[in-house]
């Protein structure tokens, strides 16, 4: 088992959402304290097997049945399904295991932040968050008809419910990722405040991005199967608004991330991921 973890989780990859984590608490110190720095730590690695876990699940046949993730054949691919579920299942818990033990503390006030971010990061995750957006993304794939029973509504994703959907698949998780890196350093509710708004304008332009690379990327360069949203039928910017345009409101996502900085004074590496969303070609 811990074979195939690690395979999935060592790939590589591009390490946004504990980045993201490591970032923010960067930025709320405002001054080098690897004391306090380290407190991120724990929720950094907990995210990025959480979203490992997410992208092994995504590749399954019953799913978005990719063969190429991070730039090499998918899990299940190498080990078959039964096996690359069960490693999922195994990142996912095993990461509130993390968030569970690390750091190791009898401080009341650490204890709370603790429990507030195994709380973010249980409601990106869940229902409400990557899994009911993924669901969203199959009712609009036609994923769930034939075989299964018929929804109890009709789903039908429109250039304004896309975002929605957007905001549970992807952004959730890059949001919870930020923000957990900000309540592990003791940030005040305002900051906090501003580092959701940021990561939540982040997370829909690297969607956005995603969308456009999926049209225009070569599968050896972005890492996975590039054409496969057109190819399934599945709603996107660009199927909606077109490449040009897509590409402007990623950049609008950017500009209002940015200015939630600048109104809390943060800076830091910030908005140089911010800008590296933008311009990202993989």
């Amino acid at each position: 088992m811990a074979e195939v973890m690690t395979y999935s989780l060592l790939a590589g990859g591009k390490r946004l959402r504990p980045t993201l984590t490591l970032a923010a608490a960067d930025a709320v110190l405002g001054e080098e304290d690897n004391y306090k720095r380290n407190l991120a730590i724990p929720a950094a690695c907990a995210i990025e097997m959480v979203h490992t876990y997410s992208l092994i699940h995504d590749d399954l046949p019953s799913m978005d049945d990719d063969c190429l993730r991070r730039g090499r054949p998918t899990a299940h691919i190498v080990y078959g399904e039964g096996i690359a579920i069960l490693s999922g299942d195994a990142l996912l818990t095993d990461a509130f295991g993390i968030l569970t033990k690390y750091p190791e503390t009898d401080q009341p006030e650490l204890m709370a932040r603790k429990l507030r971010t195994m709380d973010l990061i249980a409601r990106a995750a869940g229902s409400a968050g990557m899994v009911g957006g993924q669901l969203i993304d199959l009712e609009a794939t036609g994923q769930l008809s034939d075989s299964h029973p018929p929804s109890t509504r009709d789903v039908m994703i429109d250039s304004s419910s896309i975002e929605e959907m957007y905001a549970k698949k992807t952004g959730a998780l890059i949001r919870a990722a930020a923000v957990s890196g900000a309540v592990m350093v003791g940030a005040r509710n305002s900051v906090i405040a501003a580092v959701d708004t940021y990561a939540m304008h982040l997370g829909l332009a690297f969607q956005i991005v995603d969308d456009i690379l999926d049209v225009e990327g070569a599968s050896g360069k972005i890492g996975k199967t590039s054409g496969k949203d057109v190819a399934s039928g599945k709603p996107t910017y660009p199927a909606f608004f077109g490449i040009t345009k897509s590409r402007q409101l990623a950049e609008l996502s950017i500009d209002r991330a940015k200015h939630s900085l600048a109104s809390a004074n943060l800076d830091g590496h910030l908005n140089s991921i911010a800008d590296w969303v933008f311009l990202r070609t993989n």
